[in-house]
């Protein structure tokens, strides 16, 4: 489909919506209010300025009495929009994921590919690499890398029992560096399976053992710790994160990225209760986080939910919420997003109505969590 005729149907939909609106005598505030949507959001999709999404469409035909009208306006739009010149071949990548994890020069482009990649088609691919790179013999840290990759993937799409066998082999694989690198990025893995925290923070420890600690390592300690309850402990590693700043991350890019930093912060923040300066730190990491990395971004703004909601912004919180779970494309609907979206959960009331239904939409991702990958 044409990128033309994406918005003409997004902006059918959106005129359809505001008709039905105004015949119901609701401002978009109102009809904001009892759908769970930010009413500026509302007003973008009436402009044709944003596509809208299927649960908007069944939300708004319940509170307009439109039957299945909008519903049915809104699935007559392209399900994608597909980019002249945008490459076809399935193996790039993977080739640029593997060059963002041994770090080289050219790492804001592989970042590009391989984070704009949905991880059911990103999978195999990368699997496929890892083999081709063994054969040509390519060095420790690349393999380590690829294997973090792989098993991270895993852990995404809900195949738990393989990602633990990926996790062996890229320890089994690593010295020094290498296997702080493992160490750290298991334990923040780990947080998302809701694995026991003990093992956890025994990963972190091993990471930051290491005689040049990284960024990475102070981030997973902290955010185990403050998922145990340490909170003095996960305050004084989170004072050491702040001090770290974008400026050393940036001139180390393949210890971790600037909006990364920020993530792990806010995430702290919040489970310490400290809801508005993780609001700042998540905001922030939002600037930094590239639109085209959705995956990334869907993860910022759930945790930003959660700072919100901790903040006394209830509400806010749970329209934030519900608007990334509605508009997040099937793809890349993987256990980290539903991980994050439970979290917000645990900070608000039951009562809420927006609570309602974000525990509605996370038990439908439960039964599809990595839809589109066909790993075994």
């Amino acid at each position: 489909m044409t990128e033309t005729s994406t918005t003409e149907a997004s902006s059918a939909f959106g005129t359809h919506l505001r008709q039905s609106r105004q015949a119901a005598g609701l401002s978009l505030r109102q009809l904001a209010a009892r759908v769970g949507y930010d009413h500026s959001y509302l007003s973008q999709v009436e402009r044709g300025q944003r596509p809208g999404s299927a649960d908007l469409a069944r939300l708004c035909d319940r509170e307009l009495g439109t039957g299945d009208q909008l519903t049915v306006t809104f699935e007559r739009r392209p399900s994608r929009t597909e980019r002249p010149g945008q490459t076809a071949d399935p193996s790039e990548p993977a080739r640029q994921g593997l060059i963002a994890a041994a770090g080289v020069a050219d790492q804001a482009i592989a970042l590009d590919d391989f984070r704009s990649t949905p991880p059911g088609a990103l999978l195999p691919d990368l699997v496929s690499e890892l083999q081709l790179l063994q054969a040509r013999g390519g060095d420790e840290m690349q393999t380590v890398g690829l294997s973090i990759l792989i098993a991270e993937t895993l852990t995404g799409l809900g195949e738990r029992r393989s990602a633990r066998r990926w996790w062996l082999a890229a320890h089994a694989s690593a010295v020094g560096a290498g296997e702080a690198l493992v160490c750290a990025r298991e334990a923040i893995s780990g947080l998302a399976e809701r694995r026991p925290l003990a093992p956890l923070l025994e990963l972190a420890d091993k990471a930051l053992a290491h005689q040049s600690p990284t960024a990475l390592s102070y981030a997973a300690r902290a955010l185990v710790l403050a998922e145990l309850g340490r909170s003095e402990e996960a305050h004084r590693s989170l004072q050491v994160l702040v001090g770290i700043g974008e400026e050393t991350l940036a001139a180390r890019p393949a210890d971790w990225m600037p909006y990364q930093l920020h993530w792990a912060e806010g995430r702290v923040c919040a489970r310490l209760g400290f809801g508005v300066p993780g609001c700042i730190l998540l905001e922030r990491a939002r600037q930094l986080c590239p639109e085209r990395w959705i995956g990334e971004r869907a993860k910022i703004d759930l945790a930003l939910a959660e700072s919100l909601a901790v903040a006394g912004e209830v509400p806010a919180g749970l329209a934030t919420a519900l608007r990334v779970l509605v508009e997040l494309p099937d793809e890349w609907r993987d256990l980290w997003v539903h991980d994050a979206a439970d979290r917000v959960l645990r900070v608000v009331p039951e009562s809420e109505r927006g609570a309602v239904e974000l525990r509605r939409l996370l038990g439908t991702e439960g039964r599809s969590v990595g839809s589109g990958s066909s790993w075994r």
